[in-house]
């Protein structure tokens, strides 16, 4: 084999490997998507519609940010909607190791929406960050539209399944180790994430700080008790 063309290989059997490796990192996910029949309340009057929606996750620093998307409108207005008159939301409900929500929103409309005429929602997204190691869900909540001083709300009424399974480490990991045999105190700290690590470290500090004062106390009665 000639040094180009084993150079090549070795660059191409690099690459594989390096793909490899990402998708061996990738969080195992199962994604459906799920047709979810919305009830909107417009001022107009109550309309219905379904829509199928997506929901995707991609790992950001400690947490994973979801985008939600509709493959249909599920509401329309009397009147032209002008460029950027709609900004939509919606929240995200997630279930499974724990429960809670997640709110996403999205840009306005780029483009004019004619009167009558399906509203296409723009791409929602928002960032979850996990509490907890496991396998979570996340189903679709809750649509709002917001357009041209009104608001149009939207509520799943077919009780949809989840549109995302996917698992997830909490920041920090699952658990703390147990204390080591002979270690002082029986309790370890949690695990905690970035922003809770300044309320552990006060909290190893004052545990430091009581051990030492009740150490010092009990020297002094020590010694008290040693004088004839």
């Amino acid at each position: 084999m000639s040094h180009r063309k084993r150079t090549t290989a070795l660059a191409l059997a690099s690459a594989l490997a390096g793909s490899a490796g990402v998708l061996t990192l990738a969080p195992s996910a199962h994604a459906d998507v799920v047709d979810v029949a919305y009830n909107c309340a417009t001022p107009i009057g109550d309309k219905s519609a379904v829509s199928p929606i997506d929901i995707k996750a991609v790992k950001a620093g400690d947490g994973y940010k979801l985008t939600m998307s509709f493959q249909k409108g599920v509401s329309s207005s009397p009147i032209e909607l002008g460029k950027g008159a709609m900004s939509p939301g919606a929240v995200i409900l997630v279930g499974g190791a724990e429960k809670g929500s997640v709110p996403v929103s999205g840009p306005p409309n780029p483009e004019a929406v004619p009167a009558d005429t399906p509203i296409k929602i723009t791409d929602l997204s928002g960032t979850y960050t996990p509490k907890k190691s496991g396998k979570v869900t996340f189903t679709a909540g809750v649509l709002t539209i917001k357009a041209m001083g009104t608001t149009t709300t939207c509520t799943p009424g077919n009780s949809p399944g989840p549109s995302l399974e996917l698992d997830v480490t909490a920041p920090g990991g699952a658990a703390a180790p147990p204390p080591a045999p002979g270690a002082a105190g029986g309790d370890s700290l949690p695990q905690t994430g970035p922003a809770d690590s300044a309320l552990a470290l006060g909290t190893l500090g004052a545990t430091v700080l009581l051990s030492g004062a009740a150490g010092v106390l009990w020297l002094t009665r020590r010694g008290r008790q040693a004088r004839p």
